[in-house]
């Protein structure tokens, strides 16, 4: 199946981890001087699949969560959101949740994330081999499956089963050096999974990483798109991104809004690319609607409830100026 028909069928499996988020309320204020938290689902590829869902589209999550009362919590917001959980797999033992705290304002933003003995690193080979792949269109996942075993080679495991039941795979950079072991281990990693998969969404820090310097990042794109990928979107913050395929490449801007927080945009960006070319957008428009997506996000609090849904997305589009011109 090619990427863009896999993605038209708009039912998607996320591999990766869900989280509990804790916000300061109200906005503004920092973490050290709250005295109320607000509480919401986290973890990266959990808010790409809620994003996803919340525009329409069917996805389903493959992770380990925690067996207490956070895991809990996990498993009833994918449920809350309608986010298929039948491959989401409780653990014992001394594996928690991730955790994290971070501030609704931008300047002097301050996010603490708590990963140690993380449950989600704790999806096995079999956890991925226990998936049936034929129901879905496409797979996504983001680079943080991939930064401890035994998600690592339960990841890999996945892109191969993925491949051979002829669905697209999807891949989200999103690298963050805390959760890895060392700079070496992640570059060589994620570098192995950009290059098996057919879309790679990243940054220009993040594809300068897997290049080895940030100034080799741009062609570092460019030549998974002409060796691998269908499609490689490089994403440079308040600059655009660019789309490159094997036959095109084109610049975009963003939609300029008064940011609330820095987190969140790159999993709406990606729910919101998905979604809309499965309902049949050129791929330029889709890239747009990811960025307007982004915006949305960081302009309210919290991650998850943060994603914009259809009429949302509609009438942020009526209603802005319109994109940045690059």
């Amino acid at each position: 199946m090619t990427l863009f028909n896999g993605i038209r069928e708009n039912n998607f499996l996320v591999i990766g981890r869900v989280g509990i988020d804790f916000f300061p309320d109200p906005p503004g204020c920092k973490t050290e001087d709250a005295t109320t938290m607000s509480v919401g689902m986290g973890g990266s590829s959990a808010n790409i699949a809620a994003g996803i869902v919340k525009l329409g589209g069917q996805a389903a999550l493959v992770t380990s969560v925690s067996d207490d009362s956070v895991g809990r919590y996990c498993l009833n917001q994918l449920r809350h959101y309608g986010i298929g959980s039948h491959y989401v797999k409780n653990v014992g033992g001394e594996a928690r949740n991730s955790l994290a705290v971070y501030e609704s304002r931008v300047d002097d933003h301050q996010s603490v994330i708590y990963r140690n003995g993380a449950a989600d690193f704790e999806m096995t080979v079999a956890d991925v081999e226990a998936v049936e792949y034929s129901a879905y269109g496409a797979l996504i996942t983001a680079g943080t499956v991939f930064a401890a075993e035994p998600s690592r080679s339960a990841a890999f495991r996945a892109f191969e089963l993925a491949r051979a039941a002829g669905l697209p795979i999807l891949f989200d950079v999103d690298y963050r050096p805390y959760s890895w072991p060392s700079a070496q281990i992640a570059e060589e990693v994620l570098s192995k999974a950009a290059a098996l998969s057919d879309a790679i969404v990243g940054n220009d820090d993040e594809f300068g990483f897997m290049s080895g310097d940030k100034a080799r990042g741009l062609q570092k794109a460019r030549d998974l798109a002409q060796n691998s990928a269908q499609l490689v979107i490089y994403k440079m913050g308040e600059d655009g991104s660019i789309t490159i395929t094997p036959e095109t490449e084109f610049r975009t801007g963003i939609y300029p809004v008064q940011a609330l927080k820095p987190t969140g945009a790159g999993d709406s960006f990606m729910a919101g690319l998905v979604s809309s070319i499965a309902a049949g957008h050129s791929l330029q428009q889709a890239v747009l609607r990811g960025s307007a997506c982004a915006s949305i996000t960081v302009s309210k609090p919290g991650c998850a409830p943060a994603m914009a849904d259809s009429d949302t997305l509609a009438t942020f589009l009526q209603n802005h100026s319109g994109p940045t011109n690059i």
